[in-house]
């Protein structure tokens, strides 16, 4: 089952299918992770606060 590299919470097939670069399995960030995107082949914390 995929899981999130950041928080190690379980996503979808689905969404791992889709926010996932080819060759990896697992996505490096999901949406449980509060103020974190994806930068590259990296993670980095938002510059401006995500509000929900």
């Amino acid at each position: 089952m995929p899981e999130c590299e950041n928080c190690g919470a379980f996503v979808t097939s689905a969404y791992a299918r889709v926010f996932t670069p080819e060759g990896m399995e697992n996505p490096r960030v999901c949406p449980r992770c509060d103020d974190m995107v994806r930068d590259g082949s990296t993670v980095r914390k938002a510059r401006a606060p995500r509000n929900r």
